[in-house]
This record gives C-alpha cells, sequence and structure tokens, in this order.
C-alpha cells in the first residue's frame, strides 16, 4: 500500500477507535475541511473529530474503497449512531476526497445525501422539510454552536 493510502487507513482506523490525536496527526496544520454541515480549517476540524469521538457512546465507524495517489485519495466511510437531539438512530454513508501536502492531509472534503440523512436524524420534519435550505441553515448553526462549545472547553483547539 502506497504512503497516501496507508494515511488515510491511519486517520480512519483512529477514527474506529476512537483516538482524535491519531486523526489529527494526519492532518497538515494547513487543513480544510467541508461537509454538508461544517466548513472549517486548521484546528477546529481537529477538534470536530475529537467532538465526534467523545461523541454518543453508540457511535460505530465503518469503511473501505480507499484508493490514493501522489495528490489525492479517497474512501467511502459509514457512521452508525443516535442523533442526540432527537434519539434518532443514523446510518450515514460518506464519500470522502483527500488532497495531500508534504506527507499530510491538506484538504479533506466528505460528502453525503443531506436529505437522506435528515430524513433519519429528523424524521418526518426532515422527510417534509430535508431537502429545504431552512433545514439545512438550522442544521449547520447548531453544528458549529455546539463545536464552538467543544472549543470553548478544549484550549488546546484555539487559534
Amino acid at each position: 500500500m502506497d504512503t497516501n493510502s496507508s494515511l488515510i487507513e491511519k486517520f480512519y482506523t483512529s477514527f474506529t477507535q476512537r483516538i482524535p490525536g491519531g486523526m489529527i496527526a494526519c492532518y497538515s496544520s494547513k487543513i480544510t475541511f467541508n461537509d454538508p454541515v461544517f466548513s472549517l480549517t486548521g484546528k477546529r476540524a481537529g477538534a470536530m473529530w475529537h467532538m465526534f469521538c467523545e461523541g454518543g457512546s453508540d457511535l460505530e465507524i465503518s469503511f473501505g474503497d480507499v484508493e490514493a495517489d501522489d495528490r489525492g485519495g479517497k474512501a467511502r466511510w459509514e457512521a452508525r449512531y443516535t442523533f442526540s437531539p432527537t434519539k434518532r438512530k443514523v446510518h450515514n454513508i460518506i464519500h470522502a476526497e483527500f488532497i495531500f501536502e508534504d506527507g499530510l492531509i491538506v484538504q479533506h472534503r466528505d460528502r453525503f445525501d443531506f436529505w437522506r440523512w435528515s430524513r433519519m436524524a429528523l424524521g418526518p420534519t426532515g422527510l417534509a422539510l430535508g431537502w429545504t435550505p431552512f433545514v439545512s441553515k438550522r442544521i449547520q448553526r447548531a453544528g458549529v454552536e455546539r463545536l464552538n462549545r467543544f472549543v470553548a472547553a478544549h484550549p488546546e483547539y484555539q487559534e
């Protein structure tokens, strides 16, 4: 396995074991992370993963389809957990894309079907309105507020 494939494997193996430091060690200090909820740079990207690792006790992560070359890579990963605000079970399927620089991940983009996620996480509200900008903005705001509280309690992530 080449170095960048190994880097992706290390990232997700650390996630499955809930070792945020192992995940963060795969990131460049110039990291940019984007998904349908978060758009983060630097230490805040690492803080998000740390927050997820400390999150719900039923979080289960699996991954596969890892591919990489000298410049970029991709993987598919899945998260199974209970969405704490609604206590609803979620099975999210995520497609990750990476760009590497100097042996580390410098860009990480996760894509998933937000409407599918919102139907599981929010139930009838997600079914009816999960595709709307109103719901996605509300979830984004809640995610950022939760991350802000986490960063405030963890000075190592403050920039």
